[in-house]
C-alpha cells in the first residue's frame, strides 16, 4: 500500500493554504461542530476549490481546527480561494472568523499510522507557520508566494511587505499580507507589533532581497528531485517572456474591430456590435484575458494592420479579426485567430446564415476560439456566452449607436449632448424591446453620468430614471454579474454609498473576470473617499487590462493632478496621446495642466493654433480650453472667437460638478475688459439659467456654490456668501472629498469677489489644504487667472503665489 501510494502522491512542488478557526478551542463542543461545518461549506462552495477538485488536482486535510488545502496547478490558486473564502463570510455575515497563510514548497506521499494515504512536507509546515504570524482576517503570504504574484501586475497592489516572524524552532520567515479594499485585514498581526514592527510597504517597493539559506540537510537525491521538481514546475507555470518585451499570458486575446463589407455604410454600428458581442463573450471565461473594447476601437479595419505590433502595443499573444457582410435577411460572418507573435493562423471559419442567426454565429466564434486557445469554460460561463443579448434586430443596431456614444464621451466639451443622444436611442431600444438587459444597463450608466459623473441634471428626476433602468435590469436577470455592477455604479453615482457599491463589485467581479470597468470603478470610489494612492493603483489596474483606453488615462492624469503632482500627469496624457495623437481633447488638456503647473500659456496656445489650422470646427470640443488660455492671456479677441466656438456648451467644467455656463464665460469677459453693461448682462442670465437648476435640485452643494458665484459677480454680496456657505455645508468632505474640495476651493473666489479680502485668504489657504487640489486654485491660474485680479497685488495673497511655484522656475 505504502508503494502504491508513493507513486500515486509523488514528489512535487504544492501550493498550499492553511486555515484556521480563531479561538476554536475556547468554543463550546456544538460551537465548534457548527463551525467546521460552516467552514466545510463556504470552502467547497468556491470556484477554485471545485475548479481543482473536477481535475483531480487538489488534496483537503482536515487539522481539527481547520483545514489545509494543497493545490498543485498555480500559487493563485490557494490565493484567490482564500479571498474567495474572505468574501462568503462577508457577504454571508458570518461570525466565523478565520486567519489563513499561504505558501508554495515540496509535498510527498506518506502512509499515516492508520494505514492511510496522507501528505506531509516543508510545504505544508512552513504554510502553517505562515498562518501562525496572522490575527483574524488576515491572509498572510510566504515572501516566495508574494514573489510569484509579483509577476502578475494585477496583484501588486494588493501586497504589503511585512517583514520577518519568527516562528518554531527560532526559524524566520518574511511575511506578506493581503488585502484589498474591502477583504483581508489591513491591520498589522499583533505579533508584529509586539515586534515593534513598522507599518507593512507595497511588496513591490521592496528591493529583492538575498535568498535565505536553509537550515536543514537534505538527502543529496532528494534535494535533486526537488530542484527538478521545481524547475519543471515553474517552466510550466511561468508566463512566457519574449525576448524584447514583458511577460505575453499564453491565453490572451484581442478582438479587433470588425470590417463592414455592407454595401450600406450605416451597417458600420451592426458589425461593431457583431464584433463587440464576440469580445463580451470572451471576456466573461476567467480562462482568459481579454482586451478591453476601448483599447481595440482605435485599430479600425480598411487599414493595414501589423498584428506583431498590435499584439506587443495590447500585451496579447492572439487576434482575432474578421468581418460582416449584410444583404437582405441574409448575413455572412468570417473570424479568424491569429497568433500575434508569428502571424500564424491558427482557425478561421466563415458562416452564411440567415441575419436571425447572428447571435448563434457570435456565441459559436467565441466558444470555437476559447477552444482553440483551451481555455476552459465553466457551465455558468458557457450558459453566459450562449444567451443572446436581444432577438430583435433594429433594437440591436440602435444599442450600437448608443454604447458608442456612452463610450466616447469622455472629457469632450460635447459630452453632454453625446450623452443625451445616447439616452434617446436606448430609450427606444427598450421600447422595442422590454427584455433587452445590456440595453438598461447601459441606460442606467448614462443617466447616472448625467447626475453625477458630470453633473449637467443632477436632480431627482435623473436619478429616478437611473434607478428605474437598474430595476428593470434588476427584474430581468437579477444574479447576472452585469447587475450587480450596475448596481455597484448606481449606489456608487446615484448614492454615494461607498460600502454598498464596493461590495456589488466584489460580486460582479466573479463573472466580469476581464472587465476593466470594475478597477476603475473601485478607483473611483476609493478616490473619492479620500484614499487617492489606491484609487490611482486601481486606476492603473483597469490599465493592465485596457491598455489603449485614453479615456481612462485621461482619469489617471486626473488623479495625479488631484495630487498635485503635473509632471506625472503630463506623463499620463503622453501616453494617451501616443494612443490618439489626432484627440483634441487630450491635447488640449495636456498644455491646460502645464500652464498650471508652470504658469505658462505658450504650449496651450501653440497646441491650440494647430488645432484651429486643421478647419474651423476641429477646436469644438477643445473650445472650452481655447477660452481658459485667452482669458489667460488676456486675449479679449481670442477669448470672443472660443466663446462663439462653445456654442451652447459650457466654457468651464474641468473640474466637474462646477460647470460654469457660456453666459458665466461672457460675463467673465466683459469683467475682464471693463464693460460693466455686458457684464451686468451677461450674469443676470446665467442667474436665471442657475436658479433654475438649484430650484431642481436644492440640496446640491455644487450648483448652489456657482449661484453665489453669480451673485457676487452681480454684487449681491450677503447673498452670495450665504450661498457659497450653504454649499459648504451641504457638501461635507467626510462624505465626499472630491466635491467636498471644490465647494471650498471656489468659495474663496465668491469672497474674493465679494469683496472680502480676509475671507477670501483664508478660504484660498483652506481650499490649498483640502485633500483635492484645484486646477483653479493651482499656481499658472493664481498668477494669470483674472477670476483672482480683485486680490492681486496683495503681499499676503503674492506670497500664496510665490508658494506654489515650481522648484525649477
Amino acid at each position: 500500500m505504502a508503494a502504491e501510494v508513493k507513486k500515486e502522491i509523488a514528489l512535487e512542488i504544492a501550493h498550499v493554504l492553511f486555515i484556521d478557526i480563531v479561538a476554536y478551542s475556547k468554543m463550546p463542543t456544538d460551537d465548534q461542530r457548527a463551525a467546521i461545518e460552516k467552514l466545510n461549506q463556504i470552502v467547497e462552495s468556491t470556484d477554485e476549490f471545485r475548479k481543482a477538485e473536477t481535475e483531480n488536482r487538489l488534496l483537503k486535510l482536515a487539522t481539527g481546527d481547520g483545514m489545509a488545502l494543497i493545490f498543485y496547478h498555480s500559487p493563485e490558486d490557494p490565493v484567490e480561494c482564500a479571498l474567495e473564502i474572505s468574501r462568503a463570510i462577508k457577504e454571508q455575515h458570518s461570525n466565523l472568523r478565520l486567519r489563513m497563510g499561504v505558501h508554495s514548497g515540496p509535498v510527498s506521499g506518506v502512509v499515516d499510522v492508520s494505514g492511510r494515504a496522507n501528505v506531509a512536507g516543508a510545504g505544508i509546515n512552513t504554510a502553517q507557520r505562515v498562518m501562525d504570524c496572522a490575527d483574524a482576517g488576515h491572509i498572510l503570504l510566504s515572501k516566495r508566494v508574494a514573489e510569484d504574484l509579483e509577476q502578475f501586475k494585477h496583484w501588486r497592489p494588493h501586497l504589503y511587505h511585512i517583514g520577518e516572524c519568527e516562528v518554531k524552532h527560532g526559524d524566520k520567515i518574511d511575511i506578506v499580507n493581503l488585502f484589498t479594499a474591502e477583504l483581508g485585514n489591513r491591520e498589522l498581526p499583533g505579533r508584529f507589533k509586539q515586534a515593534g514592527v513598522g507599518a507593512a510597504v507595497p511588496a513591490a517597493a521592496q528591493a529583492p532581497s538575498k535568498p535565505r539559506i536553509a537550515n536543514w540537510t537534505l538527502v543529496g537525491f532528494v534535494l535533486a528531485a526537488l530542484i527538478i521538481a521545481a524547475v519543471l514546475f515553474w517552466q510550466r507555470q511561468k508566463p512566457k517572456m519574449s525576448s524584447t518585451g514583458p511577460a505575453v499570458a499564453e491565453k490572451s486575446i484581442a478582438v479587433l474591430p470588425f470590417e463592414n463589407l455592407s454595401r450600406d455604410p450605416d451597417n458600420a454600428f451592426f458589425t461593431d456590435g457583431v464584433q463587440d458581442e464576440i469580445l463580451a463573450d470572451l471576456a466573461k471565461i476567467a480562462d482568459l484575458k481579454v482586451i478591453s473594447r476601448t483599447s481595440v476601437m482605435q485599430y479600425r479595419s480598411g487599414l493595414a494592420r501589423n498584428l506583431r505590433k498590435i499584439g506587443e502595443e495590447l500585451g496579447v499573444a492572439h487576434v482575432v479579426e474578421g468581418s460582416v457582410q449584410r444583404a437582405a435577411n441574409k448575413i455572412r460572418v468570417n473570424a479568424q485567430l491569429i497568433d500575434a507573435r508569428t502571424d500564424a493562423h491558427l482557425w478561421a471559419q466563415t458562416y452564411d446564415r440567415d441575419l436571425a442567426d447572428v447571435f448563434a454565429i457570435q456565441s459559436e466564434i467565441a466558444k470555437a476560439i476559447a477552444d482553440q486557445l483551451q481555455a476552459k469554460l465553466s457551465p455558468n460561463e458557457k450558459k453566459a456566452i450562449e444567451q443572446p443579448p436581444t432577438t430583435d434586430l433594429a433594437a440591436f443596431d440602435l444599442y450600437s449607436r448608443a454604447k458608442t456614444l456612452v463610450l466616447t464621451a469622455g472629457l469632450s466639451a460635447t459630452g453632454e449632448p453625446d450623452e443625451r443622444k445616447a439616452i434617446e436611442l436606448l430609450d427606444e431600444v427598450v421600447k422595442r424591446d422590454p427584455s433587452f438587459f445590456d440595453a438598461y444597463c447601459q441606460l442606467a450608466y448614462a443617466h447616472e453620468q448625467l447626475y453625477a459623473i458630470t453633473g449637467f441634471d443632477h436632480t431627482p428626476a435623473r436619478l429616478a430614471l437611473a434607478e428605474a433602468a437598474v430595476q428593470a435590469a434588476t427584474r430581468l436577470r437579477p444574479d447576472a454579474a452585469e447587475t450587480h455592477l450596475a448596481r455597484a455604479q448606481y449606489l456608487y453615482n446615484g448614492l454615494r454609498d461607498y460600502a454598498g457599491a464596493l461590495a456589488e463589485l466584489e460580486i460582479a467581479r466573479r463573472g466580469l473576470p476581464n472587465d476593466p470597468r470594475l478597477f476603475e470603478l473601485t478607483g473611483y470610489i476609493l478616490r473619492r473617499r479620500g484614499q487617492q494612492e489606491e484609487g490611482l493603483q486601481n486606476l492603473q489596474r483597469a490599465v493592465e487590462l485596457d491598455p489603449r483606453n485614453f479615456f481612462t488615462l485621461q482619469q489617471i492624469a486626473v488623479s495625479y493632478q488631484f495630487l498635485g503632482r503635473y509632471a506625472e500627469a503630463i506623463g499620463a496624457f503622453d501616453r494617451a496621446s501616443t494612443i490618439v495623437p489626432d484627440n483634441v481633447e487630450t491635447r488640449a488638456n495636456r498644455e491646460l495642466f502645464y500652464l498650471c503647473w508652470k504658469a505658462d500659456t505658450r504650449p496651450l496656445r501653440q497646441t491650440i493654433d494647430a488645432i484651429l489650422a486643421q478647419g474651423p470646427g476641429a477646436i469644438a470640443s477643445a473650445a472650452d480650453t481655447w477660452f481658459f488660455c485667452a482669458l489667460a492671456e488676456r486675449d479679449p479677441a481670442a477669448a470672443e472667437r472660443a466663446l462663439v466656438a462653445l456654442g451652447d456648451n459650457p466654457w468651464w467644467s474641468n473640474e466637474s460638478p462646477i460647470i460654469l455656463s457660456h453666459s458665466f464665460g461672457e460675463g467673465l469677459l466683459a469683467r475682464m475688459t471693463k464693460d460693466e453693461a455686458r457684464a451686468r448682462t451677461a450674469f443676470e442670465a446665467a442667474r436665471v439659467q442657475q436658479e433654475k437648476i438649484v430650484q431642481a435640485q436644492p440640496d446640491y452643494g455644487p450648483a448652489l456654490c456657482v449661484l453665489g458665484l453669480i451673485d457676487a459677480a452681480l454684487g449681491r454680496k450677503d447673498l452670495a456668501l450665504d450661498e457659497g456657505r450653504r454649499a459648504i455645508a451641504l457638501t461635507p468632505l467626510e462624505k465626499d472629498v472630491i466635491n467636498g474640495s471644490r465647494v471650498l476651493q471656489y468659495f474663496a473666489i465668491t469672497a474674493a469677489w465679494a469683496g472680502e479680502k480676509e475671507l477670501a485668504l483664508q478660504q484660498l489657504e483652506a481650499g490649498l489644504r483640502a485633500p483635492v487640489a484645484s486646477l483653479m486654485l493651482s499656481y499658472g491660474a493664481l498668477k494669470l487667472f483674472p477670476v483672482w485680479d480683485p486680490l492681486r497685488g496683495d503681499p499676503r495673497f503674492e506670497k500664496i503665489v510665490a508658494s506654489l511655484a515650481p522648484k525649477d522656475n
